[in-house]
């Protein structure tokens, strides 16, 4: 009998056919509440302030990563059963995002808490004797059990499961995630970073061993394509994931909440707000970060917030934060929240002073010192230094592995001298974020010159 196919068309992979069968594995996860909030979560935070078209959102990047892994599954030869598992964990694995993304995690400090701390109460959601019964009913042949879901949760939190080669297209330098988003990102944004032969790389997936058992790997014809998407992650994570004033207005946005927060319960024009769902989790939230700098933090702390606070914030998307930042830049008031609201409202971009090179303990000292002479003239929100460290390719805790003609396993490194040259290397890039506001203050452009006179990093 021939398969039907459930077809989503989509403006990264063309035409997504899943079977019936892998329809309906994943379409009681699809059709969820916590699952359809993430058609209101943006994936790239703030990015369409920059990039106008990258409107996509959570949602349309679960999908597109969930028909990722059913290909590679296909591919490399996985059991139906084995295939069911990735390819819900990889539906899954964004559920615990906040509003904006990765920005939304910067109200807490340190960023003590992140979208991976709210995924298990996410998943216990579906865990439940109801869930599976109405789940089972429709998957007659491929039954979810509380021990597979386990397996699924497992894979999604970094766990160790029993066949290694499940988790790696779920999480690892190969997977499903970054194989889609770079494809997706790059096309939304309208640029050509994240481009690789998504069809090639997937013909040259195979499965090799290990010593930690049956891994996701590639065979040799594929050394080429899988340059190329290294690289291509490391561009798009140079040009648009830590895009200068992409970051900027995400720090404006975490120092907006984060000065809300801590007003809440005394400035009077705040008091409606006070009693928003997001109000009440701003409140939690400076609750929890004043804890976390005492003695009396501990990871009991942390677990009770997230069980206490979780009703409150799966309900919250990017429409929650974007109906407050209107009515704050609505306000007259000289607080920093409705200063910076009005920043966010009429797109009032910061103007951006690149440190890549310089010595940033001496930057970092000589703006402390700034800071505190002009403290009445200046707020501290106006001039932020923000430096993103980041690393494109991990070589030595987990290579990605390569099964040569000869059938002999070694890392990838081996084989391509600029895989080697870039593997474990951590680069920065370090940028001073100005309130445009100020930037014409002879005072500020006179630190401005300064900073970029410093001697270079040695």
């Amino acid at each position: 009998m021939n398969n039907i196919f459930h077809v989503i068309k989509d403006p990264v992979h063309g035409t997504m056919q899943f079977t019936s069968a892998e329809d309906t594995w994943v379409k009681p996860f699809i059709d969820s509440p916590n699952f359809q909030r993430l058609r209101h979560i943006k994936q790239l935070g703030l990015g369409d302030f920059i990039f106008p078209g990258s409107v996509h959102s959570r949602f349309n990047h679960c999908l597109g990563c969930c028909y990722v892994a059913s290909q590679i599954a296909h591919k490399i030869g996985l059991a139906d059963e084995e295939r069911q598992l990735v390819m819900i964990a990889c539906l899954l694995h964004d559920i615990g995002h906040g509003p904006f993304s990765h920005a939304f995690e910067g109200i807490f400090h340190h960023k003590l808490i992140r979208h991976e701390d709210w995924t298990p109460y996410f998943l216990a959601d579906y865990g439940t004797a109801e869930f599976f019964m109405q789940y089972n009913r429709l998957n007659p042949r491929y039954h979810l059990t509380e021990e597979k879901f386990h397996q699924v949760a497992d894979m999604i939190m970094h766990k160790p499961v029993a066949k290694r080669v499940l988790a790696d297209i779920v999480s690892s330098q190969l997977d499903a995630d970054r194989l889609d988003y770079l494809l997706r990102d790059s096309h939304f944004c309208g640029v050509r970073y994240g481009e690789f032969d998504f069809r090639w790389m997937l013909h040259c997936m195979a499965i090799v061993e290990s010593s930690d058992g049956e891994r996701l790997g590639i065979t040799h014809k594929g050394i080429g394509v899988v340059e190329h998407y290294l690289m291509a992650r490391r561009l798009m994570t140079r040009n648009i994931y830590h895009s200068q004033k992409k970051l900027a207005l995400e720090n404006f946005l975490v120092q907006l909440l984060a000065s809300l927060a801590e007003s809440l319960d005394y400035h009077a024009p705040f008091a409606s707000i006070r009693r928003t769902r997001l109000g009440q989790f701003l409140s939690a939230a400076n609750e929890f970060n004043q804890a976390a700098e005492t003695a009396a933090m501990c990871p009991e702390h942390k677990r009770e917030f997230l069980k206490r606070n979780y009703d409150s914030y799966k309900e919250l998307c990017d429409y929650d934060v974007f109906a407050l930042i209107k009515q704050l830049a609505g306000m007259c008031d000289s607080h920093p929240a409705i200063q910076i609201a009005a920043r966010l409202q009429y797109r009032k971009m910061p103007k951006i002073l690149r440190l890549d090179q310089a010595d940033l303990p001496v930057v970092e000292a000589e703006l402390r010192e700034f800071k505190a002479q002009h403290r009445e003239e200046f707020q501290d929100w106006q001039l932020t230094l923000i430096e993103t460290p980041h690393r494109s390719y991990s070589g030595e805790d987990d290579p990605i592995l390569v099964l040569n003609e000869r059938g002999i396993i070694q890392p990838l490194s081996h084989f391509s001298i600029m895989i080697n040259a870039m593997s474990d290397r951590l680069e920065h890039i370090a940028f001073l974020s100005v309130d445009k506001l100020i930037a014409e203050d002879k005072r500020v452009i006179d630190l401005m010159n300064h900073l970029q006179a410093l001697p270079l990093m040695s």
